[in-house]
């Protein structure tokens, strides 16, 4: 009795006491990063760093732990899926899909050759180029709404022009780890007509079956059973796309598109908001600062100079792609340069591309940290120079 009353008390210690340790280093850093206005993921990602090998080392990463991220960078992409909605897809002219293509060539050819210029090799230099690429909705919408641009013209444009770069990321992500790491033995053509299919079954069947389950409107939803249905649906089609050989992140996002025209309540909404960014997605940003090797930048210049190169590359890229793509719009200098400055940031796509990259060994240590700095520095220097231009416009 006592070795089980033993063994029990260190399965607890192994597993229950650094998942207490990473929410509460969570709940602590977004209480005092409130405080001076900081923005939440900050906050979690200087959580990870503080309690991990970089800070005091309290805690490492657990299978417990990893399992729990996992499902957080699942749903951070489902959610950034889900709130993007196919009827957005309607505003798409030439001149969004244009914008779109300036604004994700120059930062891919920029990140490109960063990665090569600092001898990280073909596969490295195009992932860096794919995260330039991308771009965080979830810190421009709230930006343009701030300064009264997301039902203007060109608030409307820099969303739209946001999640075209976003997909086409995400797809070049995934032709990408299929090229490097192939699960299926389909040819490439053959692969993503079968995903289009299956995507377009999932768009127009998943809601159909989500109606079958019978749902009484009169009455509370005492056991959340649309919850326990939108979860089964996600895990569903997350499962489905996997077993073809795509990414559980890709396969998050799309799952979040196929659903976002079919939810409808804003309840159910904030439920699957409460669950995914009350729990799980705070585990992905504290392990992302738990992987963070900030100890690494007291190596050399090189390092240093590596960090400089890749936040700078990638905000100048960004803020001229974007200016040019606008004013080939028509938009005039202002309106340009509120496009570049609102499409830099880098935050969710970003760090699911790392994380993803880390697990398969495909990014160095000094860039995985570059990155996670490049998002903490964009996502603080995006809403700035947005508001200081929108409040000489007016």
């Amino acid at each position: 009795m006592i070795y089980r009353q033993d063994a029990g008390a260190t399965i607890v210690l192994m597993n229950f006491l650094p998942m207490f340790l990473v929410l509460l280093s969570g709940v602590i850093s977004s209480a005092i990063f409130q405080r001076f206005h900081l923005p939440w993921v900050l906050a979690l990602i200087v959580a990870g760093v503080a309690i991990g090998p970089s800070g005091f080392e309290l805690v490492e990463i657990n299978p417990t732990i990893a399992f729990l991220g996992e499902i957080g960078l699942v749903f951070l992409m489902f959610m950034a899926g889900l709130e993007t909605k196919f009827s957005t897809f309607k505003e798409f002219g030439k001149g969004i899909a244009s914008l779109a293509i300036f604004n994700s060539l120059i930062p891919f050819g920029v990140g490109y050759i960063i990665g090569m210029v600092f001898d990280f090799g073909v596969i490295s230099s195009l992932l860096l180029g794919v995260i330039f690429m991308s771009s965080s909705i979830a810190v421009i919408v709230p930006t343009l709404e701030s300064v009264g641009l997301n039902t203007t013209k060109l608030g409307r444009s820099i969303v739209a022009a946001t999640i075209l770069e976003d997909v086409a990321s995400l797809v070049l992500l995934s032709m990408l780890l299929q090229s490097i790491d192939p699960v299926t033995v389909l040819p490439l053509p053959s692969f993503y007509g079968l995903l289009i299919i299956l995507l377009v079954a999932f768009r127009y069947g998943l809601p159909k079956l989500r109606d079958l389950v019978p749902r009484r409107r009169d009455e509370k939803d005492l056991f959340e059973s649309e919850v326990r249905i939108v979860f089964m649906l996600l895990l569903g089609v997350v499962i489905a796309f996997e077993l073809l050989g795509l990414h559980s992140i890709i396969a998050g996002f799309f799952a979040g598109l196929v659903l976002s025209d079919s939810i409808k309540s804003e309840i159910l909404l904030d439920k699957i908001r409460t669950i995914g960014y009350g729990v799980f997605i705070p585990v992905f940003f504290i392990i992302v600062g738990l992987q963070t090797e900030i100890g690494i930048f007291t190596q050399g210049g090189k390092i240093v100079g590596l960090l400089v190169v890749v936040v700078a590359g990638s905000m100048l890229a960004k803020v001229f792609s974007g200016w040019l793509g606008a004013r080939v719009n028509g938009f005039d200098h202002k309106e340009a340069l509120t496009v570049g400055f609102a499409t830099m940031p880098q935050l969710s796509t970003t760090l699911a591309v790392v994380f993803t990259a880390v697990e398969l060994g495909l990014l160095q240590d000094e860039l995985v940290t570059a990155m996670v700095i490049l998002s903490v520095a964009t996502t603080l220097v995006s809403p700035i120079a947005v508001k200081w231009i929108a409040e000489r416009q007016v």
